[in-house]
């Protein structure tokens, strides 16, 4: 293990040796705690992305830690060629927990992704009746769910597409937010499935507008097509209800976890369904060597537990509330900012300037100096997505930092 003893030393190596598939903000974090976040120099920030949502229970949380501490003294990875004695104990709890029959256990959200839409085609094929080969599934224009080949196939933004096709068939697009065009595009009866993020979190935040999601659920219960909700970034208390879903109180046919499925401590996601979907995939034709590990089976259960146990959905929308609410006095003090927009506390301030402006990029450098992280999403928007396990006090710390890094920006 090198010895780093400086920022400026640990971002020189990752230069040198590593990829350029990101530009993350110039600073080196080296520990976490709750909802603080410190560099190699020991300077303290509140974090204000909880690494996209992934950690919702704030750094380095003692509980879901010894649930990882004690699991691994044990047992953690036997791969799915055996049984082991946590996996069907996590099975029983997940699917208690959120009301489903069965759950698929793999790693990342974009693998969440992935297994959804393999689970959509051939429930399509096999319960729904499409001839072969010919399943399509809609998404809304806008979607973000990772960067394999499916999940550009999807994309309309052209920094994850351009340049790696041929893309996926079967998938096509419909404007998010638009009922008439998705009710069009339903009445093909080769279409599967819907896809949609319940709010569009890596478009910035995008909000639609109240009962779109009920009555696109109810469209797609007319056409026999399953609504399939990407919750990996809105789940799990993060907008201030245990799923952005339950806004509008239906369940999806298909409901996609992770990030904060393991309170940001390795990769865990899950996606769930009733019987008639889950049991169209038979032995050897989707799996993964770490899904449903005892490790990952064990922290994500003790994750769980937190979200309930310390009330971080209540927590998450009530201080959202007083969050866009001090916001939105922003927004009449200074020009800067034209709109607030998001529910619990996951939001967004869209910067007066087009997409292209540094502006969104600069405020965000300012805000790390005054001591709070933040990152820009498509140039000119800048997403505020604190650990639920903040409080009101600090809440409106962070409020007094954005306000007066904005107010004061040149």
């Amino acid at each position: 293990m090198i010895n780093i003893k400086s920022s400026s030393e640990a971002i020189a190596l990752e230069s040198k040796f590593g990829a350029k598939n990101y530009h993350p903000l110039p600073v080196v974090l080296s520990k976490g705690k709750g909802v603080y976040l410190y560099d190699i120099e020991g300077n303290k920030y509140y974090d204000f992305l909880s690494a996209y949502s992934a950690v919702n229970q704030g750094h380095c949380h003692p509980k879901i830690l010894k649930a990882l501490n004690n699991q691994a003294a044990n047992l953690t990875l036997t791969s799915r060629a055996f049984h082991n004695d946590i996996l069907g104990q996590y099975e029983k709890f997940i699917t208690e927990f959120f009301g489903y029959d069965r759950v698929l256990p793999m790693n990342t959200g974009v693998e969440g992704g992935e297994t959804a839409v393999k689970l959509c085609r051939r429930w399509g094929y096999d319960i729904k009746g499409i001839p072969d080969n010919r399943a399509k599934i809609i998404f809304a224009e806008g979607n973000f769910w990772g960067r394999t080949l499916a999940a550009i196939s999807s994309s309309t933004d052209p920094t994850s597409r351009v340049g790696f096709g041929p893309y996926m068939p079967g998938f096509e697009l419909v404007p998010y937010n638009d009922l008439k065009a998705l009710e069009r595009a339903l009445s093909d009866p080769d279409v599967a499935g819907f896809m949609v993020e319940p709010i569009q979190g890596e478009a910035g935040v995008v909000v639609p507008d109240d009962g779109y999601m009920k009555n696109a659920y109810d469209l797609c219960r007319k056409n026999n097509v399953l609504f399939i909700a990407d919750e990996v970034q809105t789940g799990i208390a993060r907008t201030g209800m245990l799923l952005a879903c339950d806004y509008e109180d239906f369940k999806p046919d298909i409901l996609i976890l992770g990030k904060a499925l393991s309170g940001g401590v390795l990769p865990v996601s899950a996606v769930l369904c009733r019987d008639e979907i889950m049991l169209t995939i038979k032995p050897g034709e989707h799996g993964s060597t770490y899904g449903g590990n005892p490790l990952a089976c064990a922290v994500a259960m003790a994750a769980l537990e937190v979200i309930k146990n310390e009330n971080l959905i209540e927590n998450a929308f009530g201080l959202g509330n007083i969050f866009r609410s001090r916001m939105n006095q922003l927004v009449k003090k200074c020009d800067l900012v034209s709109l607030v927009r998001g529910k619990g506390l996951l939001n967004a301030i869209v910067i007066n300037k087009s997409e292209d402006s540094e502006v969104a990029w600069d405020i965000c450098l300012k805000l790390k100096d005054n001591g709070l992280l933040a990152k820009p999403t498509h140039g000119n928007i800048i997403r505020f997505a604190p650990p639920l396990v903040i409080n009101e006090q600090q809440i409106h710390e962070c409020c007094d930092i954005i306000e007066k890094t904005i107010i004061e920006y040149k």
